[in-house]
């Protein structure tokens, strides 16, 4: 090889690497059973998670996220692939009795889920913590931890017992990358180091509740630990943060009884307590530090980190990206975030109505609750101004609020429903 032919080679080498090292990584965390207000930066005055407060100074806070489906496995689905739950079909925690779990598997491996996209542009991607879906693959993660069953298995290590898993899968150089950090915390069991169960505890205060405060600061170091990893290997400035919640969570008091996350109205719940979710989103250099009071929805993170990371956004995708605002450049151009509630156990896999629990439109202060089953159930309406904690249904005297917002749920969102 002559010494032009050399200096080409080397030339368009140097050029490649720059190219990649171009490319945002991603890391993803997604938090588990937390309740919207159980943040610092989200005002608790209970409950401390320093390093998310630092992350929320350093980001672009959308204080107004929802999930669609406050049920884990929907939800989780939906973070992956920008689809409501109806569009991708995981409607449900667990199949019909009698029905194997594996009929549920095509469903994710068949959507247009963020590692398939970003294989594209030449991302690894690796699986940690929560994912219902079989082997990772199925999400087609190039690499991961869970390999089979429920919640997660083998995956669920992660952040309990050791991140480890991530650290080496960093340094093993497959960049860019993009990393999906699901711990199942603060989701139960809660069983949190004794030291902060101790800083918890205290006379008055319920011993469940105690528990779960400590679960929450248990979380943040995790994420706390992560990110000074990726700042001591001088990674952050290249890597874009994003941290949502699966669903929320209000804690139970008192003897624990059946069902306890429907008597607080949160987990697989259409009210707040269970559909909304602080959103963070970190890219340096990039991002506006600030808090943005757009309505967003889950459907919104991966036409995000695709267009982020330069990858065409898919039309099979209901989301909408949120750089816009988060980088400074104006409002989201929309009027409404959408959800729908399915039952925990799926009577069928095939049509997602008859799983349908409820239906739920967000526009401006107002929320608008439409259970399933006809005219003769009664809608819910709350001013999330005046009553965030959703204590005063007002639906009584606001007929005209509610046909706009029915209306607008129609003729706006969820072509199939107008069936």
């Amino acid at each position: 090889m002559n010494r032009i032919s050399v200096a080409l080679t080397l030339f368009l080498l140097g050029a490649n690497s720059l190219q990649g090292a171009e490319k945002p990584n991603v890391l993803m965390i997604v938090g588990d059973d937390w309740g919207w207000p159980d943040f610092g930066f989200m005002g608790s005055k209970d409950v401390q998670t320093p390093h998310l407060n630092k992350l929320a100074k350093e980001s672009a806070v959308f204080p107004n996220g929802y999930v669609p489906t406050s049920l884990c496995r929907a939800s989780l689905a939906t973070l992956l692939t920008g689809q409501f739950a109806h569009q991708h079909k995981i409607c449900c925690n667990d199949p019909p009795n009698g029905v194997d779990r594996a009929e549920m598997l095509p469903f994710l491996k068949n959507s247009p889920t963020i590692p398939r996209l970003l294989k594209d542009a030449s991302y690894h991607s690796f699986q940690t913590g929560k994912f219902w879906e079989g082997h990772f693959s199925n999400g087609a993660f190039t690499d991961g931890m869970t390999t089979k069953g429920r919640h997660g298995e083998e995956g669920l290590v992660i952040g309990r017992q050791t991140l480890k898993p991530i650290f080496n899968f960093i340094e093993a150089g497959k960049d860019p990358w993009f990393i999906w950090y699901a711990p199942m915390m603060p989701h139960s069991p809660h069983n949190p180091p004794e030291r902060l169960l101790k800083k918890y505890t205290k006379e008055g205060r319920d011993p469940r509740l105690a528990a779960y405060y400590a679960m929450c600061e248990w979380t943040d170091e995790t994420i706390g630990e992560l990110l000074q990893y990726l700042a001591d290997k001088k990674l952050a400035e290249n890597t874009i943060i994003l941290f949502v919640v699966d669903n929320g969570w209000i804690q139970s008091q008192g003897p624990v009884k059946v069902g306890d996350q429907f008597l607080t109205r949160s987990k697989n719940t259409p009210y707040d307590g269970g559909v909304r979710t602080p959103v963070i989103l970190k890219w340096p250099g990039k991002t506006k530090p600030g808090r943005y009071d757009d309505l967003v929805s889950t459907v919104d993170l991966a036409p995000t980190l695709l267009e982020a990371c330069g990858v065409a956004i898919p039309k099979a995708i209901a989301g909408i990206s949120l750089l816009d605002p988060a980088t400074g450049k104006g409002k989201l151009k929309r009027d409404a975030v959408f959800g729908e509630i399915y039952l925990h156990t799926a009577k069928t896999l095939d049509n997602p109505a008859i799983n349908l629990t409820h239906r739920w439109v967000r526009s401006g202060d107002w929320k608008l609750i439409l259970p399933a089953g006809g005219k003769t159930v009664e809608p819910e309406l709350y001013n999330l101004k005046d009553d965030p904690f959703e204590t005063k249904d007002v639906a009584l005297n606001n007929a005209v609020i509610i046909t706009r917002l029915t209306t607008l749920m129609i003729e706006s969102w969820n072509p199939v429903w107008k069936k």
